[in-house]
């Protein structure tokens, strides 16, 4: 018996000190609040070409067809501002900001799986207790309409 107590402290501690080197070994999950007060030039330089993209894809259809033959064509225009569109999305992805926004959203996958739903039968339920309540108050408002209407009419004859 006290052989195979021996044996299982001896797991016990070999598993323990595994999940340690494990712990020790993870990276630190940083918030996406962290991440998006960061700040350095290259977020500045990226954030600055996005908004130039974006303004020049606003202008693409206006002006661009003065300026070059090719772009009297309808569908070279929308292309172009597409991929100024695209290009805006992929420069403010790579900022600071844009990762913290990847993480906002990953953390969010995680918490949707935590996530309870009620089964047909609960939404089935809290619908028409929903519907009665409302029925209630609107019941009672339509009450209250009345009696200041009469109140009024008392007072202006």
């Amino acid at each position: 018996m006290s052989k195979n107590k021996d044996n299982l402290d001896t797991k016990l501690s070999d598993a323990k000190m595994t999940a340690k080197a494990l712990l020790s070994k993870r990276k630190k999950h940083t918030t996406a609040v962290e991440v998006a007060k960061t700040r350095s030039p290259k977020d500045m330089v990226l954030w600055l070409l996005a908004i130039v993209c974006l303004i020049s894809a606003t202008l693409v259809n206006q002006h661009l067809p003065g300026y070059w033959q090719l772009a009297n064509d309808m569908w070279v225009r929308i292309g172009i501002i597409v991929a100024l569109v695209v290009f805006a999305f992929i420069c403010l992805a790579m900022t600071n900001q844009g990762t913290a926004f990847k993480v906002l959203l990953k953390d969010a996958s995680v918490e949707l799986r935590r996530v309870t739903w009620p089964s047909k039968q609960e939404t089935f339920q809290y619908t028409w207790q929903v519907l009665l309540v409302i029925g209630i108050v609107a019941i009672f408002v339509w009450l209250l309409d009345n009696f200041f209407n009469w109140l009024v009419g008392l007072f202006i004859g």
